[in-house]
């Protein structure tokens, strides 16, 4: 685990960096007839590594009962590479930031749901 941190701290600097939503979660997208028709919950947008936010998009849309989807993944990814391919720094990162946008879910997840709210 502190490899994967290692990792993500000494490399995002070089990773193609821009807005991000960080939360492209299905239940934050809105379609009518199969088109897309909104994103919602914009409140984690920032500027970050575009490949993190591939990578939580990817956690959630390409994975069944937790496990990723080998054809949904390379779905995802075709589509996004068809309009930006990947750099080859990207490519290299691609499944440490996998781990971390999963990580990073799962604590926030744990946090919600395991600590008491102080307000009830």
């Amino acid at each position: 685990m502190m490899n994967c941190f290692f990792k993500l701290q000494n490399s995002s600097v070089s990773l193609l960096q821009g807005v991000i939503h960080a939360d492209l979660f299905r239940d934050n997208v809105l379609f009518v007839d199969n088109q897309l028709s909104g994103i919602l919950d914009f409140y984690s947008a920032c500027n970050g590594s575009l490949l993190f936010d591939i990578a939580i998009t990817a956690n959630d849309w390409c994975c069944e009962n937790g496990d990723i989807n080998p054809d949904k993944m390379k779905a995802l990814l075709s589509a996004y590479e068809s309009l930006r391919p990947l750099e080859q720094l990207e490519k290299q990162h691609w499944q440490t930031m996998l781990r971390a946008a999963a990580l990073r879910f799962w604590l926030s997840d744990w946090n919600t749901n395991s600590i008491p709210d102080p307000a009830t």
